[in-house]
């Protein structure tokens, strides 16, 4: 698999699946998430509400991934994965790590051979950025997928900056 890094928006990225850093109730909110519903439109909220009235009626759980349409996005699907809250007294890694082979389940299923990611739990949730690009990058590069490239779109130089440290220590 290709991993690829790029500093922008992720609602402009021409790929098969974009990931969303999404709330548990699926039904948008700030960061990354809100932006995806807003440039998205009412299409994902609408296959979100369905979600929440059929599989997910407490939410989508933390670590897990589901797709919808990507609505007016130039994607074809949003995969919607919920991250970890960061904890300094408890490690929920193995939860982060999660949303990203989970995602790639659930790109695998679609069959996208194109995935955006974006720093999952980096925002509002308090992640690390370091020690988020860290388990990102080592997750994908893990993962048992026909995905053929991986686009890591980081808001800011600074995350761009741990993204590329994460790859450039990761074997592979």
């Amino acid at each position: 698999m290709d991993i690829e890094l790029v500093q922008g928006d992720i609602t402009e990225q021409e790929v098969d699946a974009v990931v969303n850093a999404a709330n548990s109730s699926l039904l948008g909110g700030g960061g990354v998430d809100g932006a995806i519903h807003r440039r998205g439109g009412p299409e994902i909220l609408a296959e979100c509400r369905r979600l929440r009235e059929t599989r997910y009626g407490e939410g989508l759980p933390a670590g897990q991934a589901v797709a919808t349409t990507a609505g007016r996005l130039p994607a074809r699907w949003v995969v919607h994965t919920v991250g970890p809250v960061y904890s300094a007294s408890e490690d929920r890694s193995d939860v982060l790590a999660s949303c990203y082979a989970r995602s790639l389940q659930v790109a695998d299923e679609l069959g996208a051979r194109t995935v955006a990611f974006p720093a999952v739990s980096t925002g509002v949730y308090r992640w690390p950025i370091e020690d988020a690009a860290r388990i990102a990058i080592e997750a994908v590069r893990s993962a048992s997928t026909d995905v053929q490239t991986c686009r890591f779109v980081l808001f800011d130089a600074a995350a761009y900056a741990a993204f590329e440290r994460a790859l450039a220590d990761s074997p592979g």
